[in-house]
């Protein structure tokens, strides 16, 4: 593992793993930990509760993912996956059921991202968005209706 850090994580990295709870975890590897983190928090409205050059913590709406900067996973089977590749995450959407689409939209459009289709009331009940972030990543804010 390749590690650019300059500062002392906020905990060890073994005491994070057993602090997470149970069920899904996500976990997106990055080719720019600064942007993606820039996205999560000025778009999405997420809480940076740790970042640097290598990984970050994000909370948002109650859970709990990860940032992996491509560099940090140079011994992982995911590099094959990764290297190359012009858009990560094709075929997944990762939604945020809770987040009001209108309002990131909004964020989204100002700051110069990717609005691959706008706020729109759909027939399963909810009202969302898609917004492509860094890497190609696609974020689906949904809100009950």
């Amino acid at each position: 593992m390749a590690m650019k850090r300059t500062k002392t994580p906020w905990m060890k990295a073994e005491d994070f793993g057993r602090s997470l709870p149970f069920g899904v975890g996500v976990n997106l590897l990055v080719t720019d930990m600064a942007a993606m983190e820039a996205f999560c928090r000025d778009v999405l409205g997420a809480r940076i509760i740790y970042a640097d050059e290598d990984f970050a913590a994000v909370e948002l709406l109650g859970s709990v993912f990860m940032l992996h900067a491509d560099h940090s996973y140079l011994d992982n089977p995911m590099t094959g996956i990764t290297s190359g590749a012009e858009t990560r995450g094709a075929g997944i959407e990762l939604r945020l059921y809770g987040a009001d689409p209108d309002a990131v939209e909004k964020k989204a459009a100002a700051l110069g991202h990717i609005v691959l289709a706008g706020s729109i009331d759909k027939p399963h009940g909810l009202r969302e968005c898609y917004i492509v972030g860094p890497d190609g990543y696609v974020f689906v804010p949904s809100a009950r209706i």
